[in-house]
């Protein structure tokens, strides 16, 4: 299996979709880093349901989805690969034995082998548009669990933003819309430059128009909540690049 995965390339639409962790496969050499196979199919491994909700959107807007394949337990590609949250020994409670001890080569081989294609196809992608002239708004896409050490979460999708609130204040505004939805401003997560990699160096370096986006995983857990919110999130984004297109937005506020 390839470590990146882009589909529809030649999509018309403003929004290149990714999906940090739309997989949870690992390598036949590595089994799957001594966790269970019950651990495997749970968030700590991937963000369940987000890779149907993006196939869909995707198709719903004609737009170009470049999404991970591998487990985020291998190497996190939505982590600088210099932090210690980009290969963790533990998740949550779960001790990860595979991530336990590895020396910089190792590191460096996962950097290599998953990490960097997947970044590689998403810098090829955006140059690709750029000098073609065409307008782009990164959409990052991922899913968090209901439940958080003991906490119940009470939101059903969250968007996320750090230096650049644009977008992501027209799609807040656009998915409050939305009938019987609690949206999170920041939350359950936000983005900075230690906990993300994607946002901070795709977008803001680029002064793309972005957005992050958490929905939560038992609302897309099965194909028919991921079509649901696959339509729920076409009718924001839509409505959201009304509000703010990329071609009259005002410069990125540095922060």
């Amino acid at each position: 299996m390839p470590p990146v995965t882009m589909l529809n390339a030649e999509g018309a639409s403003a929004f290149l979709i990714v999906a940090d962790h739309a997989g949870n496969a690992f390598p036949r050499s590595m089994g799957r880093l001594g966790i269970s196979e019950d651990d495997q199919a749970r968030h700590i491994a991937w963000d369940i349901g987000i890779a149907g909700v993006c196939r869909t959107l995707a198709e719903r807007l004609d737009a170009t989805l470049i999404q991970q394949n591998y487990s985020r337990l291998i190497i996190d590609c939505n982590r600088p690969p210099t932090v210690p949250s980009s290969i963790l020994p533990q998740s949550e409670a779960t001790p990860i034995p595979g991530n336990l001890d590895l020396d910089d080569g190792a590191k460096a081989a996962r950097a290599r082998d998953l990490f960097q294609p997947y970044h590689a196809c998403i810098a090829a992608a955006l140059d690709r548009r750029a000098m073609a002239g065409r307008a782009t708004v990164l959409v990052a896409m991922h899913s968090f669990t209901p439940v958080y050490l003991g906490v119940a979460r009470p939101w059903h999708v969250g968007v996320l933003y750090n230096r650049d609130a644009r977008f992501a204040g027209a799609m807040r505004a656009a998915l409050r819309q939305e009938s019987g939805l609690t949206v999170g401003d920041n939350e359950p997560y936000s983005v900075d430059d230690t906990t993300d990699y994607t946002i901070p160096v795709h977008a803001e370096r680029r002064g793309l128009l972005h957005t992050g986006i958490e929905i939560r995983q038992d609302l897309i857990a099965e194909p028919a909540g991921q079509a649901e919110w696959a339509a729920r999130m076409a009718r924001a984004l839509t409505a959201a690049l009304e509000t703010c297109p990329p071609d009259r937005a005002p410069a990125p506020v540095a922060g």
